[in-house]
């Protein structure tokens, strides 16, 4: 009670809120998408936005540059929870990936060129008697500002430059005559000179000196370089700590062949990034990163312990199927830190198995502990419901030993209380379908009062977390007649 004593008569009441809201707290991510800009874009580089729309994006990262085209593919999978972004500039040292389509022959019948760009499908009208020049007039001018790439035109060879310069642009696919149906116009012909040659590179090292101690619950990029890995790492480390208790996932992709993937899965092991392999996928990488991200944080939020098995990434186009992995790459992908995704029959790409790449402990000895995200946001869930619910009760409360008889309006927190006050959490993260065996729980429970500084209450939290359902598996004892 905090009403001073007084001499003038009345009756004072004050209001205590600390026990008004009884049920678990509401944690709301915040995620932060990471890109480089282009310099249309109205704002500076490593200048935090909340974005709300991808014509925002456009206008503040510029039309086409790679952090734009990461919100379309966020709003197009999140309109939940609030987003951020944060901009950089193309390394000093960076160069643009390039590519070409080359267009040859002379049209003999009217019909469409139909070319895609990182999954963005460009259809070109093509006349009678028009020439490879003339066809890769149309073709640079169909593709707007709207693309990651500028285009120009040299006798019918029409050459694609990434708008942002580093190793992002090589994801950047390049294709034609995706759907069915789709051909070449009589009598011209074409070929294709992939994307390659981008390289080097922005630094995330420079975001995190900017964003501080600012939470947030989901990150997401396309670098997937050792330098920026190492220090996105070393910060979630960081971040995940007693200490600091802004713990957050980092999400990216990765493109290559199995032998490839599983090199690079190989080569890490942090429990705080997850990176979903995009090999085949006509959209490009960073735009599957962010569609993966944002279905991520927009489930996670809901429920952090709800598989995310079978959710579709909207806006993603499915590789062909001659270019999908089978059932037991993708299986051996999972051994390797890679997370793995899935058509369906009505062409849908969904996310198969969300995992991190931690795959050792510190011994080195395989270890599953942290191996799907849905610990990290489980564990990442209770401890800030945990510390939110005590915070509220007794944020100013006095701290004293079992028994202790104290007068009315006297808030004073005990380890017996405090080990009350626990199992009465665990009983809501339990109602909530977060943890199970409460009698484990209890029995496990530890809360003391320090011996070293008195005004110390200690907690040992044993959590069974709930699992997800992820494997069935049966056998079939099938009879050919039954017994008589």
């Amino acid at each position: 009670m905090s009403i001073p004593s007084l001499r003038v008569p009345f009756v004072y009441v004050e209001f205590d809120s600390s026990r008004a809201f009884q049920g678990s707290s509401i944690l709301r991510y915040q995620s932060l998408l990471i890109g480089q800009r282009v310099s249309g874009g109205s704002q500076a580089q490593l200048k935090i936005d909340k974005i709300t729309s991808y014509d925002q994006a456009s206008s503040y990262y510029g039309a086409g540059s790679q952090l734009a085209r990461m919100f379309k593919a966020w709003f197009a999978n999140n309109n939940v929870g609030d987003v951020y972004g944060i901009s950089l500039d193309d390394a000093g040292a960076g160069v643009a990936a390039s590519g070409s389509f080359v267009i040859g022959g002379t049209a003999t019948a009217d019909g469409s060129l139909v070319v895609y760009i990182g999954g963005e499908r460009v259809p070109v009208a093509v006349l009678a008697g028009q020439t490879a020049t003339q066809v890769g007039d149309a073709l640079v001018a169909a593709i707007t500002s709207n693309f990651p790439v500028s285009a120009s035109n040299s006798v019918g060879t029409v050459t694609i430059t990434a708008k942002n310069k580093g190793e992002a642009g090589n994801d950047i696919d390049l294709r034609a005559n995706y759907n069915a149906g789709e051909v070449l116009p009589a009598g011209i012909t074409l070929s294709i000179n992939l994307m390659s040659s981008g390289a080097n590179n922005p630094l995330l090292q420079d975001v995190i000196d900017v964003i501080g101690d600012e939470w947030y619950n989901i990150f997401c990029s396309p670098y997937t370089d050792a330098t920026n890995l190492s220090a996105i790492e070393a910060e979630l480390d960081s971040r995940f700590g007693p200490l600091k208790m802004i713990d957050g996932m980092y999400i990216t992709t990765k493109r290559g062949n199995l032998a490839t993937l599983e090199a690079f899965g190989n080569g890490r092991n942090s429990k705080h990034v997850s990176c979903i392999h995009s090999e085949g996928i006509p959209t490009s990488g960073f735009e599957v990163a962010s569609a993966y991200a944002g279905q991520l944080a927009k489930e996670g939020q809901i429920d952090p312990a709800k598989p995310f098995q079978t959710l579709e990434m909207v806006g993603v186009l499915p590789p062909a199927i001659e270019d999908r992995f089978t059932l037991q790459e993708n299986d051996s992908l999972l051994y390797d830190g890679i997370a793995t995704f899935y058509v369906d029959n009505g062409g849908k790409v969904r996310i198969q198995r969300a995992i991190t790449m931690y795959q050792t402990n510190t011994l080195g000895a395989s270890d599953i502990a942290y191996l799907d995200v849905n610990t990290l946001l489980n564990l990442m869930y209770l401890r800030y419901d945990f510390r939110t619910q005590i915070l509220n009760k007794y944020s100013r409360a006095k701290l004293g030993n079992d028994g202790v008889q104290v007068g009315p309006g006297q808030q004073v927190m005990t380890p017996k209380l405090g080990k009350a006050e626990a199992i009465n959490i665990f009983r809501s993260w339990q109602t909530l379908g977060l943890v199970e065996n409460i009698d484990q729980f209890i029995n496990d429970l530890v809360c003391v009062r320090s011996t070293t500084d008195p005004n110390r209450l200690e907690w040992i939290l044993p959590p069974d977390l709930m699992n997800q359902f992820r494997v069935g598996a049966a056998t079939l004892q099938f009879l050919l007649q039954s017994p008589a």
